[in-house]
């Protein structure tokens, strides 16, 4: 398992994990992110990530990448 803010651009992975207090959890749920889904990272871009989860582009924090592990 690695955070996936370490995923190469491109690859597909799933989510193993989602990290950090309920609050975090609840808002990465609500934008796609649970156990099991497929997650793309598209783009990086100063730390932060573009990813594709489940048909939709989302922009996310590095430090909200690094509680999803994959």
């Amino acid at each position: 398992m690695m955070p996936l803010i370490l995923a190469t651009a491109g690859e597909k992975n799933i989510i193993k994990k989602i990290g950090g207090s309920p609050e975090v959890k609840k808002h990465l749920e609500n934008l796609g992110f649970a156990s099991g889904s497929t997650v793309t990272v598209i783009n990086t871009i100063g730390g932060n990530l573009i990813v594709n989860v489940k048909e939709t582009r989302v922009a996310i924090s590095k430090e909200m990448a690094q509680k999803i592990m994959i």
